[in-house]
């Protein structure tokens, strides 16, 4: 087990980076559905959540205990999908607690991007990381708006909530990068001044890390 811990908090970065992205992009492999949102989805956040370990590892307490409570929240509430998916206010309950938990790991990846004064391999997968997280985040946002009012988006496949989600991995990717395909458009006002702020942050961040990245590799400071 310990072996194990060392490996996760060595490569925690590039852990991370995997574990999120087969999170965001695993339904190209996939046709079942419902398969998806009963078996992979709970796997999947497993995955995230056991990736996610190395980052909080010689941790102050208190970030430890708070990363695992939201863990079992999050791998807790798709289990419970197929039993209680049908009450008022579970999406809704289930996309802020996504939120929460995947804003929580962003905080500890940007605390890490900007301290150091040098460049390696850890700040190049934590500059990835950083962005993969930004878009799980944009994704359950725009969840918790969208189970309000389906007709905030025009061009979303709501025959499942894994299809849902899908096109939602797919709507806020082609935002944050600025391609915007016009597929799948924001409906509501408050869609799109969403969609409008979610371009925003991919510009600003993508900006910022190219600073970031620049001021580290120019800088004469030297790991220990």
């Amino acid at each position: 087990m310990m072996k194990f811990l060392a490996f996760l908090h060595v490569n925690k970065y590039e852990v991370l980076l995997v574990s999120l992205i087969q999170h965001l992009f695993i339904g190209v492999f996939l046709k079942d559905l419902e398969f998806y949102t009963k078996v992979i989805w709970p796997i999947n956040i497993f995955i995230v959540g056991l990736a996610s370990v190395g980052i909080f590892v010689r941790k102050v307490p208190w970030k430890i205990i708070l990363r695992n409570v939201l863990f079992i929240v999050v791998l807790a509430l798709p289990i419970a999908l197929p039993f209680f998916g049908h009450m008022p206010y579970f999406m809704l309950t289930l996309n802020i607690a996504y939120v929460i938990f995947f804003s929580f790991i962003f905080r500890e990846i940007i605390t890490f991007l900007i301290r150091p004064g040098y460049i390696n391999k850890d700040i190049i997968s934590a500059a990835a990381c950083g962005y993969f997280l930004l878009l799980e985040i944009s994704v359950f946002l725009m969840q918790v708006f969208l189970y309000q009012n389906f007709g905030a988006l025009n061009g979303i496949d709501d025959s499942s909530k894994a299809s849902v989600f899908m096109d939602l991995v797919y709507f806020c990717s082609i935002t944050m990068t600025s391609i915007g395909f016009g597929d799948i458009t924001p409906n509501a006002y408050y869609t799109k001044l969403i969609t409008s702020f979610l371009g925003i942050v991919g510009q600003f961040y993508s900006v910022v890390l190219v600073g970031i990245l620049i001021s580290k590799f120019t800088s004469r400071s030297k790991p220990e």
